[in-house]
């Protein structure tokens, strides 16, 4: 994506190919910055601190940092160590275990002086992956789009479509494009009038601060509103369609999301407006079924609603206290939206229904 002019990614081999950089996500929208990543250690902070955020792109820097480890002891002790030490950094999103599971199937049956450079081959096959199925996945939905649009009575033709997101499923959660904002990205490139409503996304502002700040580079209009702001624009008529991402998908087609999404995925239905929700396959969790009954919810720290970051009048950022002091905080992650809800799943491979034959027609 395009960031002052400059396309960029978010995240890639230092010069050398024995680091790794990332965008700084914790400093957004403030401030662009990129941080290394040299040892197992700093790719399991840079992931459980948010440093990098969004499930696919957890899954890469999850990747990556086998490599890391590795670096320093290629044994199969050293991997299985750094293996349960990155998989225990964010246990909701599945990417992260696919990915890592998939680097270390790679690796087990290679000699140690092999398995370095065998890990930096996979971990980028997994990036190059995933930008392609993102931008699939931002066809696929540029289609449901203009079909939206087409839709629409004479009198609102032309008119910008207007799209509810949740949290940020774009080119920051990802390698590149994203997944609920890619279709975004290629309506706003095709020349298709569209407009995002972008929520807030509580505690952390994930959609005001990092949504708002990638539609903001690619010039994609915008408005960003507070969370419970949602449904009432939704009652009258002013959103056209809801699409978020997900971090964790049933094979029946429940869908895991940053908390919140639940509350607009109801509303969506009580007003018959569409709800979708990009993914690619590696978000697909084909050994679960009930999401509400089976899938981690990672409870984060309680000081994430408490507090708030922001940039103060001088150009400093700084953390304020919101609450009173002794008042508790209780911070889930994620909930969980029933397939029911769901009007369909926009994947690499196409659009499917939210039920298990629905995937499996496109997976097998």
């Amino acid at each position: 994506m395009n960031i002052d002019g400059k396309a960029w990614r978010t995240i890639g081999l230092e010069e050398g190919g024995e680091a790794v950089w990332v965008i700084d996500q914790t400093l957004l929208p403030h401030r662009f910055e990129t941080r290394s990543l040299r040892s197992l250690e700093d790719a399991a902070v840079a992931i459980s601190t948010m440093v990098v955020r969004g499930a696919p792109l957890i899954g890469v820097t999850g990747a990556y940092g086998l490599m890391l480890a590795l670096q320093r002891d290629p044994s199969d002790g050293a991997l299985q160590e750094a293996f349960e030490r990155l998989n225990a950094t964010r246990p909701t999103a599945v990417n992260l275990r696919w990915a890592l599971e998939r680097v270390r199937e790679r690796l087990l049956p290679l000699p140690e002086a092999e398995r370095v450079a065998a890990a930096r081959e996979e971990a980028g096959a997994i990036a190059e992956e995933d930008v392609k199925m993102c931008a699939a996945i931002g066809e696929h939905g540029l289609a449901i789009f203009r079909q939206l649009a087409a839709a629409r009575p004479p009198e609102r033709q032309g008119e910008p479509l207007n799209v509810l997101t949740h949290c940020n499923a774009g080119w920051l959660a990802t390698v590149d494009w994203g997944t609920a904002l890619a279709p975004i990205y290629k309506a706003h490139r095709s020349g298709l009038p569209i407009h995002v409503w972008v929520d807030e996304t509580r505690p952390r502002n994930q959609g005001a601060s990092l949504t708002a700040y990638e539609l903001g580079q690619e010039g994609v209009p915008h408005t960003v509103i507070v969370d419970n702001a949602g449904g009432h624009l939704m009652q009258h008529g002013q959103v056209d369609a809801v699409i978020v991402g997900t971090d964790r998908t049933t094979r029946r087609g429940d869908v895991c999301n940053k908390i919140g999404t639940y509350l607009k995925a109801l509303a969506a239905h009580d007003n018959h407006v569409p709800f979708y929700v990009g993914l690619p396959a590696s978000t697909i969790d084909w050994s679960l079924d009930d999401g509400v009954a089976e899938i981690p919810i990672e409870a984060r720290s309680e000081r994430e609603v408490t507090h708030i970051q922001g940039l103060t009048g001088d150009g400093s950022l700084a953390t304020v206290q919101l609450t009173p002091t002794g008042s508790r905080g209780f911070n889930p992650g994620f909930d969980v939206t029933p397939a029911r809800l769901v009007t369909a799943l926009i994947t690499e491979r196409g659009v499917a229904a939210a039920t298990e034959a629905g995937l499996r027609g496109l997976y097998g």
